[in-house]
């Protein structure tokens, strides 16, 4: 953005809470495993929810991300988070937010944020892309080849559009605006199609810079994104993202 350079316990069950952790011990999993295997099987894949580690969500983007300006407890994953474990999910929110990225920023770091291993990927890019008037392209073939990377890792993802600032013109709009769609579409992943609604231009939402959201503003963007991420979480079980 504008003004800055730089920065499954259990997993929830099909009702949306968390899995008991209670259960078999350890010593008394291996002993069924070693008899098992003396027996000449195999012991069977835990279901779904019952791991014993959280999911791992991560969210790869910008400052809106990262939470510029804001207090950690304020930030996006740390409120998205909080929100979901009331939900009784058992979930991790990864920030891999950098402020200022573009999308060749994002492009260039994916590698290694992909180091934390995450069950599930919210992309969150392209809002500095529209404000520095970068072509819309450029911006495309960017996001399509970090799309690209997140199904040959066969990650979840949900991925949020972004509108052009008002004053890039009707063309730029047009093609800018287009893009978070339409790839969504050709990856066939969830789609959230305005990371900022109701926020953007709202100023009793947003900070002095009116760009980036207040702890209100996070809040909201929280309450609208969860059903989606709900979806998200739900795929990291069933394999599903539609």
């Amino acid at each position: 953005m504008p003004g800055e350079d730089g920065a499954a316990g259990a997993r929830f069950n099909g009702c949306g809470r968390v899995a008991s952790r209670r259960g078999p011990s350890r010593r008394r999993l291996a002993t069924v495993a070693l008899a098992l295997m003396v027996a000449g099987l195999s012991l069977p894949a835990a279901a779904p929810g019952q791991s014993g580690e959280a999911v791992r969500v991560l969210a790869f983007g910008t400052s809106l991300t990262a939470g510029y300006g804001l207090a950690p407890e304020d930030g996006f994953t740390v409120r998205l988070e909080e929100a979901l474990t009331a939900e009784g999910y058992d979930v991790s929110v990864l920030n891999a937010g950098v402020s200022g990225d573009t999308t060749a920023g994002g492009l260039a770091r994916l590698d290694w944020a992909l180091a934390d291993r995450p069950d599930a990927v919210i992309v969150e890019l392209g809002s500095n892309d529209g404000l520095r008037g970068i072509d819309p392209a450029v911006t495309r073939a960017n996001l399509d080849a970090i799309l690209a990377t997140l199904t040959d890792h066969d990650l979840p993802v949900l991925f949020t559009g972004m509108y052009a600032p008002p004053n890039m013109g009707e063309a730029y709009a047009t093609a800018f605006d287009s893009l978070f769609p339409e790839l969504a579409e050709e990856y066939g992943v969830l789609f959230y199609p305005f990371f900022l609604k109701d926020v953007a231009t709202v100023a009793s939402l947003n900070q002095a810079d009116a760009i980036h959201p207040n702890p209100e503003g996070v809040q909201k963007i929280v309450d609208n994104i969860l059903p989606d991420v709900r979806r998200l979480l739900a795929s990291v079980e069933t394999g599903d993202q539609r």
